[in-house]
């Protein structure tokens, strides 16, 4: 039996390995020497504050377009994580000039024609990465670049995003297995002209275009076949696009664009903090019946797991807004009983299913099919720790039926995903014993999440 699989393993395996891909960790890892934590409820029901630190959605669209950009950027308050961390590595190895101090970058724009015209570009575990960067690169007017990334970033599609990009005249091919990382990118500019994606497997391939797009020869017309599974995302690439000077012409709906060939200009901005983030801390209040405020999280964001604040309230949580952050009180009991879509705030399935446990009456999520692909199945990956822990759940295609019940101490697998490890952390506020395997996953968008939910009053053992 391997060290990174629990003793019920041998049950309703995930196709997933549980094996962590250690390559894909970055210096700015944390927990590198620790193979589990086990997890107990707090002592006194908390009462606390907490500052989140920045959007990983915003930081990795600011790097790139400061990257682009004509002048020199000043990002603050940026998300010192591994997926940001190989963002950057990726933007230095393409000639990038950048200096980070802290949780501030400075990059000295590049005009959207990279010093360095050839290479080889490992983007670890960064979806975002992965999805922003060929666009950027096929627009470029010169360069050869393989694009790499971990074994399970290998495995996450991407066929989309290249077939639309080779529309555009970019001139990509895969080096592997179609429709995957890793890619060679051949770049002699984009002309522009009419494209058509898919939004429905993922809204980073509309983001992909979009950020590209100001580069092209001509102007660049895009339509949405379908449907797109998180608007929010979107509309967030776009407001960060019209920060740096570019416009965006799109149909209310999203589901068409209009952006004609312009050039970023560099600018100086502070990153929001990052809402997904502040859902776990926010979360176990909830579960604690305690109080939590965020200090630095705006109620007026483009980020849609902020989302969340209303499924809490719908839940029996009492939920404030206020110019010195966002405050959460825990109900005595959580309220189930419901059906709900999690299509536009979908990183937040996890949450919600751990909270569902110890609701009243069952919960059943939806439209959440396109989570299968994430860092893991994610569906399946729920459900089989619920079911390790004596919990009933049905697990239907596109989401899950969670009943309420008692769980029991178990070993869980983390399944090399920062999300699947946090949720998980969340039902040990409840009950003692949650002994998680390979924690250090957490380290792809919050390194510091343990230390932060220990400042809370979680307990967390290290091992």
């Amino acid at each position: 039996m391997s060290a990174n699989q629990s003793p019920n393993d041998g049950k309703n395996d995930s196709k997933h390995s549980f094996t962590p891909d250690l390559q894909a960790r970055s210096p700015w890892a944390a927990l590198s020497d620790t193979k589990e934590v086990e997890i107990y409820p707090p002592l006194h029901v908390p009462d606390g504050a907490i500052a989140i630190p920045g959007s990983k959605s915003c930081t990795n669209r600011a790097l790139l377009i400061a990257a682009l950009a004509e002048g020199t950027s000043t990002i603050g308050h940026i998300l010192r994580s591994d997926d940001s961390y190989w963002c950057l590595d990726a933007l230095q190895r393409l000639g990038v000039k950048l200096e980070v101090d802290g949780s501030t970058v400075t990059i000295e724009g590049t005009g959207g024609q990279w010093p360095n015209q050839s290479g080889r570009l490992y983007l670890g575990a960064a979806g975002t990465a992965a999805r922003f960067l060929p666009g950027a690169l096929a627009a470029s007017a010169a360069g050869s670049w393989l694009v790499e990334g971990s074994q399970r970033l290998s495995e996450r599609p991407i066929r989309p995003l290249i077939e639309a990009l080779q529309q555009l005249g970019a001139s990509i091919e895969y080096k592997a297995l179609d429709g995957q990382l890793p890619i060679e990118i051949q770049a002699h500019g984009l002309r522009g002209g009419n494209v058509h994606v898919s939004g429905s497997v993922s809204s980073q391939f509309i983001s992909g275009l979009l950020l590209a797009s100001p580069y092209a020869r001509q102007a660049t017309r895009i339509r949405i076949t379908d449907t797109i599974v998180q608007h929010a995302y979107v509309s967030l690439t776009i407001s960060l696009m019209k920060q740096f000077g570019v416009t965006v012409t799109h149909h209310e709906r999203l589901n068409e664009y209009e952006i004609l060939p312009q050039v970023y200009a560099a600018q100086t901005l502070t990153l929001e903090a990052d809402a997904s983030t502040s859902c776990y801390a926010l979360a176990y209040a909830a579960l604690t019946g305690g109080h939590v405020r965020i200090t630095n999280l705006p109620d007026q964001t483009n980020q849609p797991d902020l989302g969340m604040l209303e499924v809490f309230e719908q839940m029996g949580c009492r939920i404030q807004k206020s110019a010195i952050g966002i405050e959460l009180w825990g109900a005595q009991q959580l309220k189930g009983g419901f059906t709900i879509s999690m299509k536009e705030m979908s990183d937040q399935t996890m949450t919600l299913a751990a909270m569902a446990i110890f609701a009243d009456a069952p919960i059943t999520i939806t439209e959440v099919g396109h989570i299968r692909a994430h860092e893991c199945d994610r569906i399946q990956a729920m459900c089989e720790s619920l079911g390790r822990l004596g919990i009933q759940v049905v697990e239907h295609p596109d989401g899950m039926t969670i009943y309420p019940g008692n769980p029991q101490p178990a070993v869980l697998p983390t399944y090399d995903d920062h999300r699947m490890a946090m949720s998980l952390t969340l039902i040990g506020s409840r009950i003692g014993g949650i002994r998680l395997l390979d924690p250090g996953c957490v380290s792809k968008t919050y390194p510091r999440f343990f230390e932060d939910m220990e400042q809370l009053g979680l307990q967390v053992h290290r091992s």
